[in-house]
């Protein structure tokens, strides 16, 4: 296993292209500006390397040295202490706890219909679309509120809600044009050099197909 990692660049992040969790932690890689090797592989045929690392082969997966990561939100929250500048959570402990709830909320009512979506027979995910866009639409009076979610500063909570809205409209869901403030939010994410830089091929193809 260490002669494995010691081949590898220093920081390698392995990565599913169509991942909405592994966007969530390439978006704050690129934030952050790190020089690290990101590795775009099948999750169904994940590579051999890999697998000695992390027996799952979940992604996404981060490495630097002898140092293993396979949770999205633990490797966003490591990459944000690793490199603290730009910060992307506030600096107080009560503002971080705040954040991380937050993200925890997120996970819980939209990511886990996300994953019914994508993972559900027809009827369930027709179930599943409908409580996501209402309830993204629901808070709208959030979005509205300050420039970012819940923050007049750009966050870790905004690399978690941008890639989840970037995949809205290739499963079918549409907040934009019910929503003028939902939708200028997520342009002002998506065009942040970054976004654009995360963007895997597929990913990029995602909007291309729901045009």
């Amino acid at each position: 296993m260490a002669n494995n990692i010691n081949r590898r660049a220093v920081m390698t992040l392995f990565s599913s292209p169509n991942c909405a969790m592994s966007h969530c932690a390439r978006f704050v890689l690129h934030e952050k500006a790190v020089t690290a090797e990101v590795e775009f592989y099948d999750p169904n045929d994940p590579p051999e390397d890999l697998l000695e690392l992390n027996p799952n082969g979940t992604s996404p997966t981060f490495i630097e040295r002898e140092l293993v990561l396979y949770d999205s939100r633990i490797i966003m929250e490591y990459l944000d202490e690793r490199f603290p500048h730009p910060p992307l959570h506030q600096m107080d402990p009560v503002s971080r706890a705040n954040a991380r709830m937050i993200i925890k909320r997120i996970d819980e009512d939209w990511y886990d219909q996300l994953a019914k979506i994508l993972s559900s027979g027809e009827k369930k995910a027709s179930q599943a679309k409908k409580v996501l866009r209402e309830s993204i639409l629901s808070a709208e009076p959030v979005f509205a509120a300050r420039p970012y979610f819940m923050s007049d500063e750009f966050s870790l909570i905004d690399c978690t809600i941008a890639p989840l809205l970037w995949r809205l409209p290739s499963i079918g869901i549409d907040v934009t044009s019910s929503s003028e403030v939902i939708a200028a939010y997520a342009q002002r994410v998506f065009n942040r050099p970054a976004f654009k830089r995360s963007l895997s091929d597929a990913e990029q193809e995602m909007f291309e197909l729901a045009k």
